[in-house]
């Protein structure tokens, strides 16, 4: 008599474990992309913000360093996972990685905070830098390209890492525009104020960064057990 019982269908679940680790791998080449435009971002607004005094430029450079920071982590993240390490050395480095970067933005905070006042009490207006308006330019067209392959590889994998990541990216976004309108207000208008409260704008956002990464960092349970 023909046994016309189910067997379980193990190919369908290979064919997904091998998509999510192709996804992984394709989530972790974005934010590589990612992690090198931002060490250009940093190069380039840094040297012209020191060079011109811009209070927004030097600003906008420290929070690429952080944004720089996370991409760094979340690579280190997703290179665990796609290589297969277990569920407490993914929540392991998810809770390192979250706490590294609520202290890079908290000391983001304090040092723009205090550049941007600096600014105000001196009065110190900043000079034109087309290096600096450049990568801005650029940033605007890049950083919604990689908050984009975030969320789509995010979406793909169902990892709220990426997703998350990708809301950071096009949060630099707004920070971009406040900073070109600073420094546009402070050349063709004369408002030399305008360029250290363009920093003092970052600010909020820069520091909610710090305090949900530390919720965040300090809800990760690395022991927790499985229902």
């Amino acid at each position: 008599m023909e046994n016309n019982r189910e067997t379980p269908n193990t190919n369908d679940d290979q064919t997904n474990d091998t998509n999510n680790v192709q996804g992984i791998r394709r989530g972790r080449y974005v934010e590589i992309t990612s992690l090198i435009y931002n060490i250009t971002e940093v190069a380039i607004s840094l040297t012209a913000g020191f060079a011109t005094g811009s209070s927004a430029l030097v600003s906008w450079g420290v929070d690429s360093i952080v944004e720089c920071n996370s991409a760094a982590f979340m690579i280190w993240r997703l290179h665990g996972e796609e290589k297969g390490i277990s569920d407490r050395e993914v929540r392991k480095r998810k809770k390192i990685a979250l706490s590294v970067l609520s202290a890079a933005f908290t000391i983001a905070v304090l040092f723009i905070c205090y550049e941007a006042i600096s600014k105000l009490i001196g009065q110190e207006s900043a000079s034109l830098s087309w290096w600096g308006i450049g990568i801005l330019l650029v940033s605007l067209v890049v950083n919604p390209m990689l908050a984009w392959g975030k969320h789509y590889y995010g979406k793909k994998t169902d990892s709220p890492s990426l997703k998350y990541d990708a809301i950071d990216t096009m949060i630099c976004e707004y920070q971009t525009i406040v900073v070109l309108i600073g420094i546009g207000l402070v050349q063709w208008q004369g408002w030399w104020w305008a360029d250290p409260i363009a920093a003092l704008l970052i600010v909020p956002y820069v520091a909610w960064e710090a305090y949900e990464a530390g919720r965040d960092a300090w809800a990760v349970d690395v022991d927790q057990t499985e229902d």
